[in-house]
């Protein structure tokens, strides 16, 4: 027999003091036989029930999950320290590395407005294995391919990204105690993070006197996404080869379509969606064009050495790993809307103090306790988004944010490239500020968000 919980998320508007919260109710239906009202949670995977005295954690799932971000966030770092060797090989200006990033933004966009509709007819272990396949595909080319070819590869590895990861978050956000497995996952992100650069400066700078010597690099990470590969196959072999819906698939299938287009259009029209994606759209934009200009920066306006400024990002990434390991709690203890306001201003300060401080020394200590601060800023904003929007477009909402926040991390680089093309990289200052600037104002505007059960 079937019952039915009801779990109250209750959103507070700060900006309003007259406004009454705003209570959203979602209706959890067909418990389990057997199994009581009172001890009905949702499954991650399945989207049915488990029961409240404490089910098994998919721990071997969320490590893959974990992993498919080590993944990204290695690919993501390796960039930055390779754009100078990679302007020198091409022979090419600033300005065309705003291709790599804009292609990075089509794979993303791409994925957002297919998802919808993969999501209707593939199932979760299906679907990330897409991702990791695309990811192969893209590493496979980077050792050799030619000038277009090797631009192209970014949107092959952005697309295959843009599927695992964001299906890898939805599904973690919803297993028990999601704000310590999110920040896990993210932090997962950030060790990518962290060894991208290291990997990248050190093979580039071995093999300086090699023609082609900084491709290398890619041997690395298509190692990593090959081992990404098989590990999803493992993990979620148990949604890897099941259909939806066989016996009536051909009944169901113009119903599934209608129903993924009205999803969107429901999506579309909740402002905190928005906001999210804002939010995500500056601070994206920020670190990306921080961290992809960096190098750049410190060789060409602060005169420092190729072999020495390249480790700079490593440090930013050892910061957003500690703020992503040591923040997640004290985060979601005191409030998650006032510690990412707090965060954001002492962000902006650090970043003030780079741009104003001479000192490479100095400059360095302040690019990496920027990531410390920065760190907490991508799985806390997953935890709220999970909260205020509904579950059952929650999966193409998050996709929306995703590329969104991807969109951000694409076109301020490529904008910055583009009027460093003229103005010199100087111009990477003011930018980074504004949108961090810009991402805090999104933040704020936010509701205050409780769960209540």
């Amino acid at each position: 027999m079937s019952s039915t919980k009801t779990v109250t998320v209750t959103v507070d508007q700060p900006q309003s003091s007259s406004s009454a919260p705003i209570e959203l109710e979602t209706i959890i239906h067909e418990a389990q036989p057997g199994q009581s009202s009172s001890n009905a949670v949702a499954d991650p995977e399945s989207g049915g029930e488990t029961s409240e005295s404490q089910p098994p954690l998919p721990i071997f799932k969320i490590l893959v999950s974990g992993y498919s971000f080590f993944c990204a966030g290695l690919d993501s770092a390796t960039l930055g320290p390779l754009v100078p060797h990679i302007l020198d090989a091409f022979s090419i200006g600033t300005g065309h590395i705003a291709i790599i990033y804009a292609a990075i933004f089509a794979g993303w966009l791409l994925a957002a407005l297919t998802n919808p509709f993969l999501a209707a007819h593939l199932h979760l272990g299906k679907l990330l294995f897409i991702g990791a396949i695309f990811q192969v595909f893209a590493q496979c080319l980077r050792p050799w391919a030619p000038y277009s070819l090797f631009f192209s590869t970014f949107f092959f590895q952005a697309l295959g990204m843009a599927f695992q990861d964001t299906h890898s978050n939805t599904y973690v956000s919803a297993v028990r105690d999601s704000h310590r497995w999110l920040s896990f996952i993210h932090a997962m992100y950030a060790l990518g993070g962290l060894v991208g650069p290291l990997i990248s400066t050190a093979i580039a700078t071995a093999e300086e006197h090699h023609e082609g010597g900084w491709r290398t690099v890619y041997y690395v990470t298509l190692g990593t996404s090959a081992l990404n590969l098989i590990a999803v196959a493992l993990a979620f072999r148990d949604t890897l080869f099941l259909m939806k819906s066989q016996s009536v698939e051909a009944q169901r299938e113009e119903r599934r379509n209608k129903e993924a287009l009205e999803e969107v259009g429901q999506l579309l029209k909740l402002k905190n969606v928005w906001l999210m994606s804002a939010f995500y759209f500056f601070q994206s934009g920020a670190w990306s064009t921080s961290g992809g200009w960096v190098v750049e920066y410190l060789t060409q306006h602060r005169h420092g050495k190729l072999s020495q400024v390249g480790y700079v990002p490593t440090g930013f990434w050892a910061g957003v790993v500690l703020g992503r390991t040591l923040l997640a709690e004290p985060t979601f203890r005191f409030g998650e809307q006032r510690m990412i306001l707090l965060y954001s201003c002492a962000t902006l300060v650090l970043q003030l103090l780079f741009w104003l401080l001479p000192n490479l020394v100095a400059s360095a200590t302040a690019y990496a306790l920027m990531g410390f601060f920065f760190g907490p800023y991508f799985a806390t904003g997953m935890r709220v988004s999970a909260k205020i929007i509904p579950r059952k477009v929650q999966s193409t909402g998050l996709g929306l944010i995703f590329v969104l926040a991807q969109a951000g991390a694409a076109i301020f680089p490529s904008f910055t490239g583009l009027i460093a093309t003229s103005a010199g990289v100087q111009v990477l200052q003011p930018i980074v500020t504004a949108l961090i600037v810009g991402g805090g104002v999104c933040w704020w505007l936010l509701p205050n968000v409780t769960l209540k059960e």
